[in-house]
């Protein structure tokens, strides 16, 4: 079992590169089997739940080439269109694979998804999507099994916001006849991201990030070039160590205005953050002020910045609240916190956070991805050493994270136990 050790209380300083964005790559990855030409992509980050999705698609018979960050997918001799549960249960992007599998070839039998223990995920809208399109949707022994002849267009409207949800059916939508509605769609850049690389296929999509998405339908798509967005919770985790540890740090290869609601709010703790065309520099000095934070759907607080501005405003001069409204149990990192020294109170959906002056090393434990980076980040401000457990969380999302805070004056490094 690996972990990582780290000596904290160390400022960090200089600058770090931010990869290609996981909630990006996974549903592209995904829209290779929309067509049997070549996809070709460019940043795609090296994390365990890329390396799970192209083992997904290479058992249904895509060709997939790697080469550091690009990669390029064929799946013109597909062998199979279903998604095991032995690869889907550490993953819930793998539903992804649902609508492009049934749009094209009218049939797929996906297991129903894991992932972290966040909350219930249900793909009920992806279900009631696919029906109003006109498949005949069932569950079987955990498996989401659709047949359908081609799709016919439908004016959707989903009952909550729903990020995979606004994903999967644009990508059954594509290729149906007609011209479908969505309403009530995901804004978050990586929709976007997979809009406009659908669009390089030969889609005919337009209302990206709004509520409401038309997409033509087409007979065929093609084979495309396609460069993955930056990471953007990836880049906030960095300027949310550097607001923790008294830092100043140059955040590369990202998109502030994909961050502008964190960016808000670490001003509003006190963070002097300057931005770029594509950077941005944070520089704090002292205890971040307190703020009081609800995560909300994009342009919205992101949940997945939560659990790491927990870490930071534990050290904050005075009481922070943060209320969760997207996923209701997404605070397993609090007890952890509390084992370096964070006094946090949970009420419900809300966290109390009251700030202490200094946080303690300790042997802390991951509960899901964003909560690793959060202990990372608590870490790196405590006095002491701290080990934290369970990386496999951690690596889902954050590629090589532990050589990145290295190059900005960290002592960290992964350890076997």
């Amino acid at each position: 079992m690996e972990k990582l050790k780290i000596r904290g209380a160390r400022r960090l300083v200089g600058e770090v590169r931010v990869s290609g964005a996981k909630n990006a790559a996974l549903p592209i990855l995904a829209a290779s089997l929309l067509t049997a030409g070549d996809l070709e992509l460019k940043n795609v980050p090296d994390l365990a739940d890329v390396r799970t999705m192209l083992k997904l698609l290479a058992g249904m018979g895509v060709k997939v080439e790697r080469s550091g960050s690009n990669v390029t997918l064929n799946a013109g001799a597909i062998t199979s269109t279903e998604a095991p549960y032995d690869l889907v249960k550490t993953m819930r992007a793998s539903i992804l694979t649902l609508c492009p599998l049934t749009a094209r070839f009218g049939a797929a039998r996906v297991s129903l998804p894991g992932g972290c223990a966040i909350g219930a995920r249900p793909v009920d809208q992806h279900i009631k999507g696919l029906r109003a399109l006109g498949a005949a949707v069932e569950i079987d022994h955990g498996y989401v099994v659709v047949e359908s002849a081609r799709l016919k267009a439908a004016h959707i409207a989903t009952d909550m916001v729903t990020v995979t949800g606004t994903e999967n059916l644009m990508m059954a939508a594509v290729l149906a006849e007609g011209t479908t509605v969505i309403e009530n769609a995901a804004r978050e850049p990586e929709v976007v991201d997979l809009a406009n690389c659908l669009n390089a296929m030969g889609a005919k999509i337009s209302g990206a990030g709004t509520p409401t998405l038309v997409i033509e339908g087409v007979e065929r798509l093609h084979g495309a070039k396609h460069a993955v967005i930056a990471d953007r919770i990836e880049a906030g985790s960095f300027l949310c160590a550097a607001a923790a540890t008294d830092g100043d740090v140059l955040v590369a290869n990202c998109v502030p205005g994909d961050l502008e609601a964190v960016i808000l709010k670490l001003r509003e703790m006190g963070a002097m953050v300057d931005v770029g065309s594509d950077w941005v520099r944070l520089k704090m000095a002292g205890r971040p002020k307190p703020v009081k934070i609800r995560t909300t759907p994009h342009p919205g607080f992101p949940t997945d910045m939560q659990a790491q501005f927990m870490a930071v405003l534990a050290r904050a001069d005075g009481v922070s609240e943060i209320t969760e409204t997207i996923f209701e149990n997404r605070f397993m990192h609090v007890p952890e916190l509390a084992r370096l020294g964070a006094s946090i109170n949970v009420v419900g959906r809300t966290a109390v956070v009251k700030g202490v002056p200094r946080l303690e090393g300790a042997a802390v434990m991951a509960t899901d991805l964003r909560a690793s980076a959060s202990l990372v980040i608590a870490a790196l401000a405590a006095n002491g050493e701290s080990t934290v457990d369970r990386l496999y969380h951690l690596d889902r999302g954050y590629e090589r994270m532990e050589e990145k805070f290295r190059g900005l004056g960290a002592d960290i490094e992964r350890v076997r136990s």
